[in-house]
């Protein structure tokens, strides 16, 4: 009994040791010197500047900052403490013991040394926001997820090394528009463990024969509805069918920590059972979900390829179209009106490569239409994201770069980083009360801003192409205050 009692003791001692550490490591001033700034927002360069970031916020922008070696910044102190010496009733062994004691919470002053970071004369951009990720897809194999050869805990283990490599090439935030990353967003959200910022919509939902169903023909068909399948319970993925089960769902998805609801309304390139001209949910399945999200102050998202699938989700409420390659000019002007978003992939057929010939097909038919829609998305002048829907392929992911040079195809590098920037943004701004990072604005780079950061090596604003090798062109990336990657020496 003793030995478990202590075993307990020190897990939590070591647990309270490690958040301190962070928390100290959170405590940094750096000022960033002689950088040309994009601010996310303007096209013109604010040149020879420098930014003063206080923590995890950018607290000033200026020429010539002057600073003192060290600076002083507020500290809360109190909480739990580890207090050495004390014996607990329950927990009495001999020798020296720790214990857990709280203490009251407080502000207080302290001096902090400033780190400075001189540009050179690069590029200071906002850190990247993609607005279609997958965390638990993009570098999960197909197998585990669509053949069931691999579990939960293997998908977190690679999704976790992933989301280093993602914030490395230049990503700080996602919008992740389905799967299970909510565990992986704590760990990262603490300080623990590199990776990207994640804005969840928890598991993707459709009806039964729609793009998230993994039920298999014809040893699953018809299912036994009393029951979940193994990634519907660890909310990978969720299918309803009816207003009451819908309205269930996305209360359950809401209640897990989602910020924004995503539902499909039109078939799949993945699914084997949703053909890509099919239309899913009824209009008041649709209408209940968008009422459950609406009464959580956020919005619906939806999967949908089709003109008619695009038109009657805006119709219906949904705020964010996720795709939507078929959409005709008179829908992107019934979403403009209607404030709506268009969130589509700049994909290429030769991006992926499909085993199973249904989905390579339907790969094809959603490419041919892409070199179509972007350039009447901009004339009509609808809310364009700029996301990438990389799955199931960890070689692949390197494409997320690849695609936002992709897109210099029908926009000039200002708009694309703008897009990537502060429009994604604002998109996150559906989210409202929901969205998880409430304590400055992203994407841009102003004053009370989140210290997202990136130095480029050269000007993107004249060659685009320099964002899709971060590896040797980003040689600074700051989330949150706190410096990933920095080879300037």
């Amino acid at each position: 009994m003793k030995k478990t009692a202590i075993f307990i003791l020190t897990a939590i001692v070591l647990v309270a040791m490690s958040f301190t550490a962070y928390s100290q490591d959170e405590e940094t001033v750096t000022l960033i010197t002689n950088v040309n700034i994009f601010d996310g927002e303007n096209e013109k360069l604010l040149e020879d500047y420098d930014v003063l970031v206080v923590k995890n916020l950018i607290k000033k922008i200026d020429k010539d900052i002057k600073i003192a070696s060290s600076y002083e910044i507020d500290v809360k102190t109190g909480g739990l403490k580890v207090m050495p010496g004390a014996h607990a009733n329950d927990l009495s062994v001999s020798g020296d013991q720790t214990v857990m004691v709280y203490e009251p919470e407080k502000d207080v002053k302290k001096e902090v040394t400033v780190k400075v970071i001189d540009g050179g004369g690069r590029t200071l951009i906002p850190g990247l926001i993609d607005a279609h990720w997958h965390t638990t897809y993009a570098s999960t194999p197909a197998q585990i997820l669509l053949l069931n050869q691999g579990d939960m805990p293997e998908v977190a283990i690679l999704s976790m090394t992933a989301a280093e490599e993602t914030l490395l090439r230049g990503f700080t935030t996602v919008r992740d528009m389905g799967g299970n990353p909510f565990a992986i967003k704590k760990l990262i959200d603490s300080g623990k463990y590199p990776g990207h910022r994640i804005v969840p919509a928890g598991p993707f939902m459709s009806p039964t024969a729609g793009h998230a169903d993994h039920y298999d023909v014809p040893t699953e068909t018809p299912r036994d509805k009393r029951f979940l399948n193994y990634w519907e319970r660890n909310m990978m993925s969720m299918t309803s069918d009816g207003v009451a089960e819908v309205q269930l769902r996305t209360r359950d998805i809401l209640k897990y920590g989602a910020s924004q609801i995503k539902i499909c309304t039109g078939g799949g390139v993945s699914s084997l059972y949703d053909p890509l001209d099919v239309s899913e949910y009824s209009i008041a399945e649709v209408k209940a979900a968008v009422e459950e999200a609406t009464n959580y102050n956020t919005y619906v998202a939806s999967h949908v390829m089709t003109d008619k699938g695009v038109r009657t989700s805006v119709e219906a409420g949904v705020m964010s179209i996720e795709h939507g390659f078929f959409a005709t000019k008179e829908t992107l002007e019934l979403m403009k009106e209607k404030d709506a978003w268009l969130s589509p992939q700049p994909m290429k057929e030769e991006d992926m490569v499909w085993a199973n010939p249904i989905s390579a097909a339907k790969y094809k038919q959603v490419t041919d239409a892409v070199a179509a829609l972007y350039p009447m998305a901009k004339e009509v002048g609808v809310n364009l994201a700029f996301g990438t829907d990389q799955l199931m392929d960890a070689s692949k992911a390197h494409q997320q770069s690849d695609y936002l040079v992709r897109l210099g195809e029908w926009f000039t590098p200002y708009e694309t980083l703008k897009m990537a920037t502060s429009e994604n943004a604002r998109l996150l701004q559906l989210s409202g009360p929901r969205l998880p990072y409430q304590e400055g604005p992203l994407g841009v780079i102003k004053e009370g801003a989140y210290a997202d950061l990136i130095i480029v090596d050269g000007n993107p604003l004249e060659d685009l192409e320099l964002v899709g090798d971060p590896g040797k062109n980003f040689v600074l990336i700051m989330k949150d205050g706190k410096v990933y990657k920095n080879t300037l020496k």
